[in-house]
């Protein structure tokens, strides 16, 4: 006997069973505190919006009523439904309703694209569907028409009654003529740009959260941040509580810049209202570090604060392994970190440009910029391109967005500084006085001939004495080679970047401790873990990448005046590291504060140094600068449409990243085990990441190859394979991946 219940009851989702009118009822729940979070809407009537977006979320899913879909959502042996899109279907209702002509043809636009683009949906249309009065017809092909009959229409009417809405006469439906003619792109110089970018956006977020069970969006409250009041403020801090819009700091390392950021953004909430966070930093160690920063103090327990970057679930694995959450529970902190339940997320600038590159769905991270709030730290710390990058995105959401954005640094060539300026538009500069730059005295340089290879005795003496030293190289293979031959009987410990994530983790929680006595590393300290060494030992680098380095000695000025050393002779491999007419300015502006300052560094003196040693862009710099910012500025100027995707640029967006992951050999076997216990995050992490040109060099000299892992599925008898390179040469926890054969493994200690 059939089940009349199920007959009369149209679904929306199964597994569990979700009936249509719950669907819609949770969708326009979520919508009700999305009216609360983003207050500070781009565009001039907000209400109207918000009540457009209401319709929209109404009628979005009603194409399921499809009478050959209801049999898969209630699980039928047999169905006819041949892969159609239910979306097209909700058009049919759409058509038909009570809707305000000024508003139908938004409505229509909207829930056509709320899973696929404009452009997918005519080559569906045109390969699956007759066209009306066409004398060439294929037996193949369905009728929409006639498909559109199958609708449950008198339950779909009786759920929209519900709502106000009621159908008209018409009930014919060209879908052709409607995706060829009606839906067309929409640039950002139309008016009507936003508001559909916005409803695609938004409408995507509730149907998303809705559907994955969210229930509450959290926000930001001015009580979280109580905690900044504990000690005296700055004057620049003073200064940052008093304005409302963008904001320009110049300020010493050390002096709380991050403080000052919260601080100017507790003032933007508290006279604009709340509005969604990012704080964004460039590498993803410094991320990890800020995040759980925050997190103690920002919604304690509220998990108020997330982050987002490409190693994210590795994080959160290693985090939560020595508790009892589950494998569901930590998928659904990834999940809401990554979308606007967390209303503070700290994020890579990758994150946030690829929605400008017109990836699919973009419109749904750009509609999480409304009206917000974006901090920028270590600003300095990006090539030519990507900075141009984040120029076109800092005007796009100054201009567009109505979002407010406060941009940090130590420093920065001037240069860098008016274009910045020029992008964000109306701001306030502020910079630290002179009184607290004066204060700031804590490196004094000392330049040491030769390399630093040279001189390990020199290095080694210190440590001996029980100081406790940093020491930075240009290369992985030359901070492998130097940290061998150091030895302290206390901890030691080596960073960069071929490390997996399991031993990467372990070392930066090694590093919170402060037990480490002595660390070798690369690039990788300069914006990492908040450090504080006693002397430092480094290879030459460009002077903004020193200042970096030498952050990390005598940090909290405990010591008096540190002394850092910096070698004056380059190592061959340092050429595809740096700019070698860099290093010379370099080393030449150093000699300067040798002879004029006794080798102290004045912080104040810091940004006329910078000028001097990059007064420009290098000829390389400003050629990639120029391209991208020509190229990305005329892609979101003419081409960045709602529901249209470029999948060139988005091939083009991840291209730009010279990084492959690799299983070193050693490791085979585990990850083997990890497949097959499908631990596959415990997996992913132990791939290291190496140049494309390096994979490239080594599968030429077969010193790498290609190989595929056969896994059971889960669910069915199928067999699945996992595709991955292997490099032949040793990985230890220690010293991570050895490409330099002739290197031998350190002692431990």
């Amino acid at each position: 006997m059939k089940d009349k219940s199920k007959e009369l009851r149209i679904l929306a989702k199964s597994i569990p069973e979700v009936p249509l009118q719950t669907h819609i009822d949770d969708c326009l729940a979520i919508l009700r505190q999305l009216i609360i979070s983003f207050p500070n809407l781009p565009l001039s009537n907000k209400e109207e919006f918000w009540k457009l977006l209401t319709t929209c979320i109404i009628f979005h899913d009603t194409g399921k009523a499809h009478k050959e879909f209801q049999k898969i959502l209630h699980q039928a042996s047999t169905f006819y439904w041949y892969e159609q899109r239910h979306e097209l279907f909700s058009l049919y209702f759409i058509n038909q309703a009570n809707i305000d002509s000024n508003i139908k043809e938004l409505v229509l636009s909207t829930v056509a694209g709320h899973h696929k683009g404009i452009e997918e949906l005519k080559k569906f249309a045109r390969k699956n569907y007759q066209r009306e009065h066409s004398d060439m017809t294929d037996e193949d092909e369905l009728n929409f028409k006639t498909e559109s009959k199958k609708l449950n229409e008198k339950l779909v009417w009786k759920i929209l009654n519900e709502y106000g809405y009621k159908p008209t006469e018409d009930d014919s439906f060209d879908i052709h003529h409607y995706l060829e003619q009606e839906c067309r792109s929409y640039s950002i110089k139309h008016k009507d740009f936003l508001i559909r970018l916005l409803l695609v956006g938004y409408l995507k977020q509730c149907d998303h959260l809705a559907s994955a069970g969210i229930q509450h969006i959290k926000n930001l409250s001015l009580n979280d941040f109580d905690f900044l009041y504990q000690y005296m403020l700055y004057s620049h801090q003073e200064k940052v509580c008093q304005i409302i819009g963008n904001v320009i700091l110049s300020a010493p390392t050390g002096s709380g810049k991050t403080e000052t950021a919260l601080l100017w953004l507790r003032k933007q909430m508290e006279e604009k209202g709340c509005g969604r966070v990012f704080y964004v930093l460039p590498y993803i160690a410094s991320i990890n570090a800020m995040y759980e920063r925050l997190d103690k103090k920002i919604g304690k327990g509220e998990n108020k604060v997330g982050m987002v970057h490409g190693r994210l679930l590795q994080y959160i694995e290693y985090k939560m392994s020595t508790d009892s959450s589950s494998i569901s529970e930590k998928k659904r902190l990834a999940n809401d970190f990554k979308t606007l339940v967390t209303p503070l997320k700290i994020v890579t600038p990758f994150q946030l440009l690829k929605y400008l590159f017109g990836l699919k769905g973009f419109e749904k991270g750009i509609a999480e910029w409304s009206g917000s709030y974006f901090i920028f730290d270590e600003i300095h710390a990006y090539d030519a391109k990507t900075f141009a990058q984040i120029l076109i995105f800092l005007h796009f959401i100054t201009t567009y967005m109505n979002a407010n954005v406060l941009i940090m640094t130590a420093t920065l060539p001037t240069f860098m500084n008016k274009l910045l300026k020029k992008a964000i538009g109306k701001h306030s500069t502020i910079v630290a006085d002179r009184t607290l730059y004066a204060s700031f005295i804590r490196h004094k340089i000392k330049l040491e001939k030769g390399t630093l290879e040279s001189s390990l005795d020199m290095i080694q003496a210190d440590i001996d004495a029980g100081k406790k030293v940093l020491v930075v190289c240009n290369t992985i293979e030359q901070a492998q080679i130097v940290y061998s031959h150091l030895y302290t009987e206390q901890k030691k410990t080596l960073l960069h970047g071929a490390f997996n994530a399991e031993d990467r983790k372990n070392k930066e929680k090694d590093l919170q401790q402060d037990n480490i006595r002595l660390l070798v590393g690369t690039q990788t300290i300069e914006v990492s873990l908040d450090l504080d060494f006693e002397t430092i030992y480094t290879e030459p680098a460009p002077l903004d990448a020193l200042i970096q380095r030498f952050g990390r000695i005598n940090r909290k000025r405990k010591e008096g005046i540190s002394l850092c050393h910096i070698f004056t002779s380059k190592n061959e491999k340092d050429r595809f590291i740096y700019n070698p007419k860099t290093i010379e300015e370099t080393i030449s502006v150093l000699k300067t504060i040798v002879k004029l300052d006794n080798g102290i560094i004045y912080e104040s003196k810091v940004q006329k140094y910078m000028d001097i040693v990059y007064p420009k862009w290098e000829n390389k710099q400003q050629k990639d600068f120029d391209m991208t910012f020509s190229a990305l500025s005329y892609f979101v100027d003419h081409s960045l449409s709602p529901l249209f995707y470029d999948e060139k640029k988005e091939e083009l967006f991840y291209k730009q990243f010279d990084g492959t992951k690799v299983l070193p050999i050693d490791l085979v076997e585990t990850y083997d085990t990890y497949l097959q216990q499908k631990q596959f995050v415990k997996a992913d992490g132990l791939l290291v990441s190496i140049r494309e040109s390096k994979l490239f060099h080594l599968l030429k000299e077969e010193s790498a190859y290609k190989e595929s892992l056969y896994l059971k599925n889960a669910t069915s008898d199928k067999l699945e394979y996992k595709t991955f390179f292997v490099i032949k040469r040793p990985y230890n926890s220690e010293l991570g991946l050895v490409i330099k054969d002739s290197l031998v493994a350190p002692n431990s200690t």
